[in-house]
């Protein structure tokens, strides 16, 4: 793992120790790995929607459907329950 050296402001500082000593964390070093980790998987996700959103732009109108056309077609990808 590498080492680095950061400036952190004075409730951040705050905010890292006490979660160190309400043993949160074992370390500073491990919450701003979390903390970073959680900000990755949250872009993945993000990203994830827009290319689902995208597609969605992409695909043009849907058909004109009844309510109970919608739904039939919805219910037939479920698992029989």
């Amino acid at each position: 793992m590498t080492r680095q050296s950061i400036s952190l402001t004075a409730p951040n500082e705050e905010w890292l120790k006490n979660q160190v000593n309400a043993e949160e964390f074992s370390s500073k070093s491990e919450a701003i790995n979390y903390l970073i980790k959680q900000a990755r998987s949250r872009e993945e996700y993000y990203e994830f929607v827009r290319e689902k959103i995208d597609k969605g732009e992409k695909s043009g109108f849907a058909k004109k459907q009844t309510r109970e056309e919608m739904l039939a077609e919805f219910k037939k990808d479920l698992p029989n329950v």
